[in-house]
């Protein structure tokens, strides 16, 4: 549903707020490496059908995603929303990764917490969005037997855009002479890249905690796990759920159906959204694009 046409455009407070009758809680949890990372959990009101950990984009944080964070907690299911490590309101190290394996362990963490925190066993599904849909895919490939299915939303496996021949010789410079915290501007400054709705584009442009700048560490991250979905991919065997927005400018969407086919998935649920841009959180029809996803948490994870 888009925003009303005078809805104010800020950036919500970290602390617990009231959204659709749904609230969330900011949270803390400690990386194996000592971090502190923040995320936010939204617990549903009556017994708990599932657990939802979710994974932003490179320059977004969860702020972005509480409208569908809430739809899916008011349907039953504990939503997780990490920040990713020099994202959102994580200030150590901003836009940095050492590599991929750190981004990994970041999430096993969380998930770890998640299964602790249910009183019985729940079906975990982990949900991948833009470049957090790279970080989610490579950690399916990785710990297959830690989630139960996958969604992925417009996610960054295969890009529109992306380094040129000399800025990846750079990249393969910085890791050799260990330059990780070389500065970078991210290539995603245009908002109308991520919708075509002026309100949200005005929102991303005056979000505080938009990452405008990363470094060669967390761009060399991205190497690393785009390399064990390419090496791992067949290790991909659960359900999983692919939406694509139609005109998305960042994601080749083509591409990517086809790298999400060679997965060895027990099913495969593809949705596109013909009109849609790449952020789907911020088009006219989110209401139907939640309608989708919780409708296949429901088929997918049943207990």
């Amino acid at each position: 549903m888009a925003l009303p046409a005078k809805a104010p455009l800020k950036h919500i407070s970290p602390a617990a707020v009231t959204i659709s009758m749904s609230t969330f809680t900011s949270r803390t949890i400690r990386a194996s490496d000592g971090v502190r990372l923040h995320f936010q959990h939204w617990k549903p009101e009556g017994p708990s059908k599932g657990i939802v950990v979710c994974l932003h984009g490179i320059q977004s944080h969860a702020g972005w995603y509480e409208y569908s964070s809430s739809r899916i907690s008011r349907e039953g299911y504990d939503v997780y929303f990490l920040d990713r490590r020099g994202s959102g309101r994580n200030g150590f190290l901003r836009g940095h990764a050492d590599h991929g394996l750190r981004l990994l362990n970041d999430v096993r963490q969380l998930v770890r917490l998640c299964r602790r925190e249910q009183k019985a066993p729940a079906p975990l599904s982990l949900l991948g969005l833009s470049w957090g849909g790279k970080l989610a895919a490579a950690f399916a490939a990785t710990y297959p037997k830690l989630i139960d299915s996958l969604a992925l939303l417009s996610p960054g496996l295969v890009s529109h855009v992306g380094p040129n021949v000399w800025q990846r010789f750079q990249l393969r410079f910085a890791r050799r002479h260990d330059l990780r915290h070389k500065s970078v501007v991210i290539p995603l400054q245009d908002a109308a890249l991520f919708t075509a709705n002026l309100q949200w584009q005005q929102f991303i442009d005056n979000d505080p905690l938009v990452l405008r700048r990363v470094t060669s560490g967390l761009l060399n991250s991205g190497v690393d796990l785009d390399r064990v979905i390419a090496s791992d991919h067949r290790r991909i065997t659960q359900p999983t759920l692919l939406m694509l927005a139609g005109n998305d400018a960042i994601v080749d969407n083509a591409a990517t159906k086809k790298l999400v086919a060679q997965f060895e998935s027990s099913s495969l649920q593809v949705i596109n959204y013909p009109e849609a841009q790449h952020t789907l959180e911020f088009e006219s029809n989110r209401i139907h694009v939640a309608d989708d996803l919780l409708t296949w948490l429901q088929q997918s994870v049943a207990p």
